[in-house]
C-alpha cells in the first residue's frame, strides 16, 4: 500500500464521517455514553466534525506533501492515547498510518467504543490497513513511542520508554486574551473554547488574561446560552463543589449560575471554574504569556489579532497541521 492509496482511504474516511446518519450517530454516541459519561452525543458530533474537517482532500494532500511519502524502513510506532475527550487519539493514528509505519494502539479506557469504531471504518474502506493496525495492552515491540498523559504519568512513560525515539505529552493548558473591547458575539464565541467537552480538554481555556479594570459582567451574561452545561450532572456536581470551597473560604468569585470565575494564576482551573490573570499593558501582557508559553497548549483572540492565536471559538477544531505541544509528529515519524 503506498502513500497515495493510505492518503485515498482517509479522504473517504472523511467522506463516510460526512454521511453518518441521525440513527448512525445516536448509536453511537448511546454505547460511547455508557462507557463515559462525559461522552454525550452533541460533544461527539463536534468530535466527527472536526476529524471530517482533517480528512479533506485538499487539506490532506497539502500537509501531507510536506512530508517525505515513504519511510526507509516501516516502524511499529506505540501510541498510548488519552481518552479525556471523544477521539482524541486520532490525531496521532492518522500521523502513524498515514507516514508508512504500523500503529500499535493502547486505547484508552475511556475511549474504546469511538476509536475501535472508527479503526473498523478504515478497515473497511482499506483492507490492507488491517495488517498495520494492533491493538494492544503493552507496547513491548514497538520502535517508537508517542504517548499522551498527565506531568505524572509522563514520568513513567519516560522511564518505560525513553530508551526509544519518542514523543511524550504533558499537561497543558489553553487561554484567552481579552481585551475589553470584544463584542458580545465575540464573547459569546468564547463559550466554545471554555464549555465544549466540559472543559476536559487540554484546548478547553482555562483562564483568561484582561486587562485591569475588566468588566466581567458583560462576559457572563454573553456566556449565559451555555448554562446547558449544568444539566450534565457530573458537571453540575463538579460546580456545587467548587462553589461551596470558595464560599467556605471566602474566595472572591464571580458566579454565573453554572461557572465560577476566579482571579488566579494558576493555569489549570477545576471543570465549572475559570481563573483570569489581569495585564496592565502590552508590554505586560507579552511578558506574562511568555513566562508561560511552555505551558500553553493554545491561546484565542478575538479575530486571532493577538500573535500566534485562535480566532474566538476555534479552539475546538484544529487543523490538521495543529500539532500537540508543537511537536511535530509528522516529522519525527519521517525521521525514524
Amino acid at each position: 500500500m503506498n502513500h497515495a492509496e493510505r492518503l485515498a482511504a482517509f479522504v473517504a474516511l472523511g467522506q463516510r464521517l460526512q454521511q453518518l446518519t441521525d440513527d448512525e450517530l445516536a448509536s453511537l454516541a448511546a454505547r460511547a455514553r455508557n462507557q463515559n459519561a462525559w461522552f454525550d452525543q452533541p460533544n461527539i458530533t463536534s468530535a466527527f466534525k472536526g476529524v471530517a474537517q482533517m480528512l479533506q482532500e485538499e487539506t490532506l494532500r497539502t500537509w501531507a506533501g510536506r512530508y517525505r511519502p515513504e519511510p526507509e524502513t516501516p516502524r511499529q510506532v506505540g501510541v498510548v492515547m488519552a481518552g479525556n475527550i471523544p477521539l482524541v487519539g486520532f490525531h496521532d493514528t492518522l500521523c502513524v498510518l498515514l507516514s508508512g509505519h504500523t500503529l500499535l494502539a493502547k486505547l484508552s479506557a475511556d475511549d474504546t467504543v469511538l476509536m475501535r469504531w472508527l479503526l473498523q471504518e478504515l478497515t473497511q474502506l482499506e483492507p490492507r490497513f488491517e495488517e498495520r493496525i494492533q491493538l494492544v495492552e503493552r507496547l513491548n515491540a514497538a520502535d517508537a513511542f508517542i504517548a499522551t498523559g498527565s506531568d505524572n504519568t509522563a514520568r513513567y512513560f519516560e522511564f518505560y520508554f525513553g530508551k526509544k525515539p519518542n514523543i511524550i505529552r504533558r499537561n497543558r493548558s489553553s487561554l484567552a486574551v481579552l481585551t475589553g473591547r470584544e463584542t458580545a458575539h465575540e464573547l459569546g464565541l468564547l463559550g466554545e473554547d471554555i464549555f465544549r467537552y466540559y472543559g476536559l480538554g487540554c484546548r478547553n481555556v482555562s483562564s483568561l488574561y484582561v486587562p485591569e479594570g475588566y468588566h466581567f459582567p458583560d462576559l457572563l451574561d454573553a456566556l449565559q446560552p451555555w448554562h446547558r452545561v449544568a444539566d450534565h450532572h457530573k458537571y453540575q456536581n463538579n460546580y456545587d463543589y467548587n462553589k461551596s470551597i470558595m464560599l467556605v473560604n471566602q474566595v472572591p468569585h464571580y458566579d454565573s449560575g453554572f461557572l465560577l470565575l476566579t482571579e488566579s494564576p494558576q493555569l489549570v482551573s477545576p471543570i465549572s471554574v475559570l481563573h483570569y490573570v489581569t495585564y496592565q499593558h502590552e508590554v505586560d501582557l507579552a511578558d506574562k504569556l511568555t513566562d508561560i508559553a511552555e505551558r500553553t497548549q493554545c491561546l484565542v483572540s478575538a479575530g486571532a489579532l493577538y500573535p500566534g492565536s485562535f480566532p474566538l471559538g476555534r479552539a475546538q477544531y484544529p487543523a490538521v497541521d495543529d500539532y500537540a505541544d508543537g511537536v511535530d509528529t509528522m516529522a519525527f515519524l519521517a525521521a525514524l
